[in-house]
């Protein structure tokens, strides 16, 4: 699928780490299909593509996509939220 992207396409994935194939991405960079990407989540994790991880064109965050400010009020609120719920039953 990474074939229909147009040749030096960055790719960012930061939701989940099935959503790429990351055998093909590795083969699409080799080849300078994909020009870099960003990752912030993997297939396996703890991460275990070391070839990926450390190519030159890629940079890796240890999953924290989420961690925004925002993110994490939004986290809060929901728990207090639940927790609120849980004690008027």
């Amino acid at each position: 699928e990474l074939n229909i992207l147009k040749d030096g396409a960055y790719i960012i994935n930061c939701a989940r780490g099935k959503v790429v194939d990351e055998e093909a991405l590795l083969e699409a960079l080799n080849s300078r299909k994909i020009a870099g990407a960003g990752i912030d989540v993997f297939e396996v994790e703890p991460n275990t593509n070391e070839d990926l991880v450390n190519h030159p064109r890629v940079s890796c965050t240890p999953h924290i996509g989420a961690s925004t400010i925002e993110a994490q009020d939004r986290i809060g609120e929901e728990v207090i939220s639940i927790i609120k719920e849980f004690f008027t039953l």
